[in-house]
């Protein structure tokens, strides 16, 4: 069975971007050894879930290259975009995506983005495994990966690691009781 999970950097202060979307913080920090985090996590993943605002991103600012174009990739938005190859966009929310995408295959599912997709998945306990890796930049104010979640949830921790500057933290979800 697949599994829901959530890959992603933050700042110590816990913002996923600066108030303007902006991740170029990210790159202030030395890579003093070989970092190979994300290629091992991206080798374990079939799907991808973002919102348009990531979406857009990721093809106008980030990439020359759409950097998913060998999993399936679900974008969920209300507006309409140019068709791309491997690329659906839905207007549906989060969580029937995800039973969509279980009930026709059994790749992980990569969650890629900010609270607007996590906050849901996270009230209904719906992510498997958390991967968050903490960057040693405070912010000060941006754009938060929690926005006030409506009740706590209480993850079990299954790995720590340090790689450069980076801080990862391994969670597992635990059955709601």
């Amino acid at each position: 069975m697949s599994k829901v999970k959530l890959f992603i950097a933050i700042s110590l202060d816990g913002y996923i971007a600066t108030e303007s979307g902006s991740i170029e913080w990210l790159n202030h920090f030395p890579q003093d050894e070989v970092d190979d985090s994300y290629e091992t996590f991206y080798n374990s993943i079939g799907n991808v879930i973002m919102g348009s605002t990531t979406y857009r991103q990721i093809t106008e600012e980030l990439a020359d290259v759409y950097p998913y174009a060998d999993s399936k990739s679900y974008v969920l938005t209300s507006q309409t975009f140019k068709p791309a190859d491997g690329v659906t966009f839905v207007n549906k929310n989060v969580s029937d995506v995800v039973k969509d995408i279980k009930s026709d295959n059994d790749s992980d599912i990569w969650i890629v983005g900010g609270s607007s997709i996590v906050k849901p998945l996270v009230e209904n306990n719906e992510i498997d495994e958390y991967i968050i890796a903490i960057a040693p930049m405070l912010l000060g104010k941006g754009i938060p990966l929690f926005k006030h979640m409506n009740e706590s949830l209480t993850l079990n921790l299954i790995n720590t690691y340090r790689k450069n500057q980076l801080v990862y933290l391994s969670y597992e979800k635990k059955p709601l009781k």
